[in-house]
């Protein structure tokens, strides 16, 4: 599969079926799944999944169109005035050799700097968190060994450079890379073990405290949009938001909260698979909702009750999402005794600012933590680009990787803590 406004590389399927005019494909590390049929010889209509439904007619052209790579103008270009070094080490269970780059801000011998270790959300990120030709981990590093940090960024085990297996990894074994990667930076000659500080966007938002919270050695954490409330009540804000973002009307976008909220309960509790889709079949066929809002769901007939409850069985029935939406951040945040920024964009349609910003506040307030700073950026985007329209489809289209805003806030913040 290639996705071009994405992507140039091209990524293969763990399986690829036909049968008669039916297609079915799937990419498990991508939680990925396609499923079409062919009209004609040339078009074949479908379903694209990757944590929601999607509509796909994929066409056959005769010459393929030219994508028009999408302008990027904060990607850091060389000659970069700092050292750049590609690093490796062995993860905490020997599970992985992590890859990435360490970068420094210069090259005098003996000289050691405060250090950050960069964080990336869910998926299989690499280490310059790669999404739509961005790469705001790339500008983020830029920025911070400007202005004098030792900066680490890794690939995601089992993905780019780094080995291991990331279909089966949940938060907490990504916290232990993470770790890995504290100790593999306290080890280093330019390195000032004593000023190292975690900066974590979305997941990575989650992994750091979990990494703080049993690590006297960690010196600060930045949370990047990183949850402050029961995932599967975040989760739940998020698709009602993400809903009126696409035209849905308030009163009935928010009758898939609960909704939402029941099957991911039956689904991770299930013994097994099929159990799984079963327990989400019952409970859409139970939902009582209105006649409008099963249409608009597309579950008022007993082949879209199956197609939705298939796709939210095959998204939530897998180690990763099972223990991500199980996740309360509250206790975790609680235990920190570091120093703490917490940053939210006020547009965040994924991660929504005002109930998030108030659990992380609550928690704090009952940590240890009496250093800490939570704050609302205005007209920011989840992925923290100032954004314009603010729907989850201008991520793409945007110039802006990362708010220089959100850099200086967040490197002032650090400089103030490392001093």
């Amino acid at each position: 599969m290639q996705s071009p406004q994405q992507s140039a590389r091209e990524m293969p399927a763990d399986t690829a079926f036909i049968s008669g005019n039916l297609l079915n494909m799937e990419m498990k590390k991508f939680r990925i799944s396609f499923s079409g049929r062919l009209l004609n010889d040339s078009t074949i209509a479908g379903e694209f999944v990757q944590g929601a439904a999607f509509p796909l007619r994929l066409k056959k052209v005769e010459k393929a169109s030219l994508v028009t790579q999408p302008k990027r103008p904060q990607t850091p270009k060389p000659p970069f005035a700092y050292q750049s070094i590609d690093v490796s080490f062995i993860n905490k269970d020997k599970s992985a050799t992590l890859a990435g780059t360490l970068t420094l801000p210069d090259t005098m011998a003996g000289k050691k700097f405060p250090a950050v270790i960069l964080i990336t959300g869910s998926g299989a990120q690499d280490r310059d968190e790669t999404m739509f030709g961005h790469k705001p981990f790339f500008v983020i590093a830029d920025h911070l060994t400007k202005k004098g940090f030792a900066v680490l960024r890794i690939d995601d085990r089992g993905t780019a450079r780094s080995t291991g297996n990331h279909a089966t990894a949940t938060s907490a074994d990504f916290a232990l890379d993470t770790e890995s990667a504290l100790d593999y930076l306290k080890q280093h000659a330019s390195i000032d073990a004593k000023n190292i500080g975690l900066v974590g966007h979305s997941e990575g938002g989650q992994i750091a405290p979990m990494v703080a919270a049993r690590r006297k050695d960690v010196k600060f954490i930045v949370l990047l949009a990183g949850p402050g409330i029961p995932i599967i009540d975040l989760m739940a804000g998020q698709n009602v938001a993400i809903f009126e973002s696409n035209g849905l009307d308030t009163a009935t976008a928010k009758l898939y909260a609960p909704l939402f909220k029941k099957l991911v309960r039956t689904i991770v509790v299930a013994k097994d698979s099929a159990a799984a889709l079963n327990n989400a079949i019952n409970v859409l066929k139970e939902w009582e909702a209105p006649a409008m809002a099963k249409t608009l769901f597309k579950v008022s007939t007993d082949e879209e009750i199956k197609k939705f409850a298939k796709g939210m069985a095959d998204g939530i029935y897998n180690p990763w999402f099972r223990y991500f939406i199980s996740y309360d951040p509250a206790p975790v945040l609680e235990k920190l005794s570091c120093a703490v920024l917490a940053l939210n964009g006020s547009k965040d349609l994924q991660v929504l600012p005002a109930a998030n910003l108030a659990g992380i506040k609550n928690a704090l307030q009952n940590s240890k933590a009496k250093n800490y700073e939570v704050k609302e950026i205005p007209q920011l985007n989840h992925l923290f680009q100032t954004c314009k329209r603010c729907g989850i489809d201008e991520y793409s289209t945007l110039e802006e990787s990362f708010s220089p805003l959100a850099m200086e806030i967040i490197s002032n913040w650090i400089q103030v803590q490392v001093k």
